[in-house]
């Protein structure tokens, strides 16, 4: 699959053609359709350069990435060991061309994380990482270790770039049994704002975007920031069913 994920896509109609109207060759349409994902293909690279280039000489502590308090881009991605091949869909609505032809909280299919089921009543982080940088992986560790201790936070990992093949044997290396999703042309990079790797971006229940920390982490840290999370996940949920 080449495009976007977009498992439970309903059959659209074609509209009739004029018979005495022009129509545009099927290979200038394929030309024009296939621009979008092209230009969204280059802005990954250029991306995945600047997040090594960063990743090799920016240390823990600062903070950039998305703007705290709005809404989390939605996508659907394939799971690096089960998931199906294809970019990562980043449609928020249906027939949206080269980010999807279905919303992403709409695909269906096993091996996909969708970024709903995370936020759905409950807070979730976001780890982004490149499989060949040491302390982007490490992070990864810490994080797949910590998160049996915080069962109210759902955490997941987006490999940004790369080979699938080689990410699938990190995987299994590595015992993680956290989510790892492939994002193989950095889109998700791109829209969560990621410059340096790791980055770690904190998700509010419902789906408002928390805090976001760049560079490595210690354990320490990263438990802080899970202990944080999950009670203003409880706040939240007391919160909600106080008001039914």
């Amino acid at each position: 699959m080449s495009g976007p994920l977009s498992f439970g896509e309903l059959p659209q109609e074609v509209p009739a053609q004029d018979p005495g109207g022009s129509q545009e060759p099927p290979a200038e349409r394929g030309r024009r359709s296939s621009l979008p994902r092209i230009m969204l293909a280059l802005a990954g690279i250029l991306l995945l350069v600047v997040v090594v280039v960063n990743g090799l000489r920016t240390q823990g502590g600062s903070s950039t990435g998305p703007p705290l308090g709005g809404a989390m881009a939605p996508f659907a991605a394939p799971l690096a060991l089960t998931g199906p091949e294809g970019d990562v869909n980043v449609a928020r609505r249906a027939g949206q061309g080269a980010a999807g032809a279905v919303a992403a909280c709409d695909v269906r299919g096993a091996g996909v994380l969708r970024s709903c089921d995370l936020v759905a009543g409950s807070p979730a982080v976001l780890v982004f990482f490149t499989a060949s940088q040491d302390r982007c992986v490490r992070q990864v560790d810490r994080l797949d270790a910590l998160a049996a201790k915080h069962p109210g936070v759902r955490i997941a990992a987006i490999a940004l770039g790369g080979s699938r093949r080689n990410l699938r044997d990190l995987v299994v290396s590595r015992r993680w049994s956290l989510p790892v999703a492939h994002d193989r042309d950095a889109v998700l990079g791109n829209l969560y704002g990621v410059a340096v790797c790791p980055q770690v971006t904190q998700l509010l229940p419902g789906g408002k975007l928390g805090a976001t920390s760049v560079g490595e982490l210690s354990v320490g840290q990263l438990a802080a920031l899970l202990d944080r999370l999950e009670s203003r996940g409880r706040l939240a949920t007391v919160a909600a069913e106080s008001t039914r």
